[in-house]
């Protein structure tokens, strides 16, 4: 594939990505919007490897946004599986019914649409419509922040929450020609989450090792404020995960008790249980039982 582009970087990541950019469905030409924004809702926090099975399921279930539209959000959550951060999964399904009822039931590829739609933010609305409809946006997750501040500023890490320069940053890299700008969003992303990844870049492998102004500072250190990695065990994401397990496995209502049981620590698993309920995840209903949504 030929690239044209104005910016030194942009020719060797094309061409590395055109060789080694992984098979993933919805990067099929024939996935579609629909598929892609599942996608995108799913990757939000979680790997690849995690995804695809929950992601084939899906779309084998709700191939359209109006065929998840259609069923209780509460089939969602429970097809939503063990992803985490299941509010993504009622997000989504109020996406879909928003397509169904704003756009005749079709992804919209316009922008501010796609910003207008429920759980879809700035980064998620970049994405759909740059990697399902070719338009040029500067698509910025946590691997083209890394793969820019190395390359480009020359530090070992971004900051540890995004901020408005980074934004700035992505932008004054894209290519200016809108076909190759939508490549280069997903071919940088892919650099990040391949090569250039937190711990243990792959320099030796990088296409643009020669140009890194990180490399040739000699990789120095991150000198940065602590970079906390998350914990779950024995958290109260744990504990939610636990009752909404319990809660997926029945169809039908659960009472309390079998809540109970999951968790040993009454106070944690009461506050779990009331966020839950409060997140709209949960339904409460008479003689103390529970249930996903309706």
């Amino acid at each position: 594939m030929l690239h044209q582009s104005g910016s030194p970087l942009h020719a060797p990541v094309l061409q590395w990505y055109d060789v080694n950019a992984r098979v993933l469905p919805w990067r099929d030409p024939s996935a579609g919007p629909w598929a892609v924004m599942v996608s995108e809702f799913m990757l939000q926090q979680t790997p690849v490897a995690r995804v695809l099975p929950a992601y084939q399921r899906w779309m084998e279930r709700w191939p359209t946004p109006a065929d998840l539209a259609a069923e209780p959000p509460g089939e969602a959550v429970r097809a939503w599986d063990r992803l985490g951060y299941p509010r993504r999964a009622l997000r989504l399904h109020a996406a879909a019914q928003a397509i169904v009822e704003r756009h005749g039931g079709e992804v919209p590829d316009d922008h501010a649409a796609l910003l207008d739609l429920p759980g879809v933010g700035t980064y998620t609305a970049a994405a759909i419509a740059s990697f399902a409809f070719g338009q040029r946006h500067a698509v910025v997750d946590t691997n083209v922040r890394r793969v820019l501040a190395r390359a480009i500023t020359g530090v070992a890490q971004p900051t540890i929450s995004p901020t408005a320069a980074d934004l700035r940053l992505a932008v004054s890299a894209l290519p200016s020609d809108e076909a190759t700008a939508a490549r280069w969003a997903v071919a940088s992303m892919e650099l990040g989450a391949l090569v250039c990844t937190a711990r243990t870049p792959r320099c030796a492998d990088c296409p643009i090792r020669s140009q890194c102004a990180w490399v040739l500072a000699g990789s120095p250190p991150y000198d940065g404020p602590p970079r906390k990695g998350q914990t779950y065990e024995g958290t109260d994401r744990q504990v939610r995960g636990r009752l909404l397990a319990v809660l997926r496995s029945e169809q039908d209502a659960v009472p309390k008790k079998a809540l109970d049981a999951c968790w040993p620590d009454q106070v944690q698993r009461e506050r779990a249980l009331d966020g839950l309920v409060a997140d709209g995840l949960v339904e409460p209903l008479p003689r103390n039982r529970y249930r996903l949504p309706a």
